[in-house]
């Protein structure tokens, strides 16, 4: 952790570079929603750290809703959008994106199924022969993404609400999603008493912010400036603060 303290760098290697460009999961509420009254702009938990983050070290962030979280994790590789905000760590991601740490924070994810359908989930294998479905790319950490890929049934689509409606009608007997915005996401469209999550999590990751290898204003200096600010915030409980406040704005729109 030590290197997060090394001496300020007062200035950004590239004046340009004072704006960063910045998209997320806008499916992901409380943490990323797509903004009704910015169309095209993402707000949530994270954009509203990330902000905290820049703005005292004169660095301006624009968090984009560019589409979903599939085009996202696109851009990035190709270095279209200078950070994520909010990713599983994966060896795939490793390749083309450098993270932050610490952690945002840590966010356990469920078997989620339509009350009255339960089944019992101990352990990974208990899912073998049972259809599930998720967010397409959506990573649950890389030992679940590996063993799923081999042994279950699991369709990717566009939204989740596309995954909790078919759970619904039964083309799918469960859906993977993470606590916290599974909870958040079933309040906001009005089906919370029609679902469970399952009490075993199939993961628990950290949630990080990163940065795109091949963006031009990706630069050890500036990653260093940033990881020490969200040292300072993640270690003082601003993080459990935000999503609180967001939470309730989120179920507030509904």
């Amino acid at each position: 952790m030590a290197a997060l303290f090394l001496a300020p760098v007062h200035a950004l290697p590239d004046p340009s570079c004072n704006t960063l460009i910045v998209s997320g999961n806008p499916e992901y509420p409380p943490l990323l929603w797509r903004d009704q009254e910015r169309p095209g702009y993402l707000i949530g938990a994270v954009p509203a750290l990330l902000k905290e983050i820049t703005e005292p070290l004169g660095v301006n962030v624009e968090v984009k809703d560019i589409g979903s979280w599939a085009r996202v994790q696109r851009m990035a590789r190709q270095g279209d959008i200078d950070m994520v905000a909010g990713a599983f760590i994966t060896s795939e991601r490793i390749g083309y994106m450098d993270y932050l740490l610490p952690p945002i924070t840590h966010l356990p994810t469920a078997v989620w199924v339509p009350k009255g359908r339960e089944f019992v989930y101990r352990h990974w294998p208990d899912l073998m022969g049972k259809r599930g479905s998720t967010l397409i790319n959506n990573s649950f950490g890389q030992n679940f993404d590996r063993y799923a890929e081999q042994n279950l049934l699991i369709e990717g689509v566009r939204s989740i609400e596309q995954s909790f409606q078919m759970a619904l009608v039964d083309r799918v007997d469960y859906v993977l999603y993470e606590v916290l915005q599974g909870e958040v996401k079933l309040e906001y469209l009005g089906i919370a008493d029609q679902f469970v999550p399952l009490p075993t999590p199939v993961s628990r990751e950290g949630l990080f912010f990163t940065f795109s290898k091949a963006a031009p204003c990706n630069s050890f200096e500036l990653r260093e400036r940033l990881a020490e600010r969200l040292y300072e915030l993640v270690n003082s409980g601003r993080v459990e603060e935000l999503i609180r406040r967001y939470k309730a704005m989120y179920s507030a729109s509904s």
